[in-house]
């Protein structure tokens, strides 16, 4: 009788089985010494690295070798946020002409300081006044003669005034942070301009300024052009570095227009967009600017242009005289000026508006904040053509309809009540006739002043933007409205009804 089998002979797979058993420990085995290598070489790594960062250091004393390890390096100190710019730190350039130096200056008196620093860079010589004391130095600019002008539509003065930048430059003028380039017609609000530039690190490449009110003209020009005329500040790193390419730069371009143009021209090869700023205001526009002051948007008001293309701000006075009234709120609470508030009186269905330092706005019924932001177009656009859509904005027409008129109070006069801190603004109507309304609803003309206190806040530009807020308070005052301007609640809201 044959012998069975033995079992693993009918199980081949054991075989494998005892195989693998047999090698598994050597794969342990590798693996447990991959591993060990692994750590030792992180842990030398990690121990050099440390070592950079404990400063290990070996020195020899006394024949023998020592080794100490120093504490880590103190890092420098960041350097301190630099202190705010003043006035003193910025340097204008203001570009005028010898022909209608001795009206326009009159301009500049109202709004210059003693501690501000400028030059009035002018085409040729003028008489020396018994009020230069008043107004920034004045000189004459370099030659131009050199430089292609070819635009048909133009003057060559345009070459002249860009330059006044880096002309300005190399006086080589100590502590400065800002040039700043405005026209002799620029009414500037310095302070303002002081709280827009201190927003932005001066050491870095800046051009600051805005775009035309015409869309026509941006178009024509440039939308991410600064306009000369509203005035532009270009911080000193930036100056010198167009000081250095400027004139080579303007010689690319004789078929430019004007003078901003070419700077804009410069800037693009220098790499440097304009930052804007709505408060720079180039006011391309003819007739009243009621409806554009009295709309202003939530920044600063820095500069105002065209003076003399357009009517007084204020009615029934001439061009110095209104800007005369208006230094008055400047010198109370510039942060403020012209910063709209709108509010209802619930009593009598009316919605008014309130540009500090300049108007109140009494209209029958109730309008909302979103139409009352909206410039009325009071105004002209740049080619005087009655067309919204010439403007580079959104406006409102001016109401056809008697009853929707509103009733408009200018600033009469304005004082500081130091018990109270708070600024007291009386506003008078300004009386047009009109044909009678027949609503059958409360008529404001029985309101003939307006009383508006306001709590004076200079820091309100070192927060986010947010429009104040208004309230009609009740009075006893006969035919006088009493309206409190302030900041608004964290949830405040302006409704409707």
């Amino acid at each position: 009788m044959k012998n069975n089998p033995k079992v693993e002979d009918n199980f081949p797979w054991d075989q494998t089985m005892r195989n693998h058993f047999t090698t598994f420990p050597k794969f342990l085995l590798s693996s447990i010494l991959l591993i060990s290598i692994l750590c030792i070489f992180y842990t030398v790594s990690f121990s050099n690295s440390s070592n950079k960062d404990l400063n290990i250091i070996t020195a020899v004393h006394d024949g023998r070798e020592e080794v100490a390890v120093a504490p880590p390096p103190v890092p420098s100190p960041k350097p301190s946020p630099s202190s705010k710019t003043t006035l003193h730190q910025i340097v204008f350039g203001i570009a005028a002409s010898a022909r209608l130096w001795d009206h326009r200056k009159n301009y500049i008196k109202l709004w210059w300081k003693p501690q501000m620093r400028g030059v009035v860079w002018l085409d040729k010589g003028v008489k020396t006044g018994t009020d230069d004391h008043l107004l920034p130095q004045k000189m004459i600019s370099g030659d131009t003669s050199k430089f292609k002008y070819n635009n048909p539509k133009g003057h060559r003065s345009a070459i002249r005034i860009t330059r006044i930048v880096s002309e300005t430059l190399r006086l080589d003028l100590d502590d400065v942070r800002w040039f700043v380039m405005g026209d002799d017609d620029t009414f500037f609000v310095p302070d303002n301009l002081v709280r827009v530039l201190s927003k932005y690190d001066h050491n870095q490449f800046y051009y600051i300024g805005s775009s035309s009110e015409s869309h026509l003209q941006n178009i024509n020009f440039s939308y991410g052009m600064a306009y000369g005329g509203g005035g532009f500040a270009i911080s000193y790193p930036l100056a010198k570095a167009l000081a250095k390419m400027q004139d080579r730069c303007i010689q690319r371009y004789p078929g430019l227009y004007g003078s901003d143009d070419r700077i804009h021209a410069c800037m693009a090869e220098l790499g440097v967009p304009l930052t804007k700023e709505p408060g720079f205001h180039q006011y391309d526009v003819f007739g009243n600017l009621l409806g554009l002051l009295s709309a202003h948007p939530v920044a600063p008001l820095v500069s105002i242009h065209h003076l003399d293309k357009v009517e007084p701000i204020f009615p029934n006075m001439n061009r110095l005289q209104a800007l005369t009234r208006l230094n008055i709120p400047i010198n109370l609470d510039s942060a403020a000026l012209m910063q709209q508030s709108v509010c209802y009186d619930k009593t009598w269905s009316w919605t008014v508006s309130v540009s500090w330092g300049y108007t109140v706005q009494i209209y029958r019924g109730i309008f909302s904040v979103r139409e009352m932001e909206m410039p009325a177009r009071t105004f002209l656009n740049w080619y005087k053509r009655a067309d919204y859509t010439g403007f580079a904005f959104n406006t409102r027409p001016v109401t056809r309809h008697v009853c929707q008129k509103p009733f408009v109070y200018y600033l009469s006069k304005a004082s500081y009540n130091k018990v109270m801190n708070q600024t007291v603004s009386e506003h008078v109507q300004h009386q047009v006739s009109n044909p009678d309304c027949k609503w059958k609803m409360a008529d404001p003309s029985r309101i003939e002043r307006v009383e508006v206190y306001r709590k004076p806040d200079p820091n309100l530009w070192d927060k986010p933007p947010r429009r104040n807020c208004c309230r009609v308070l009740p009075t006893k005052k006969k035919g006088t409205m009493v309206i409190d301007v302030g900041v608004c609640g964290d949830d405040e809201v302006i409704e409707l009804r």
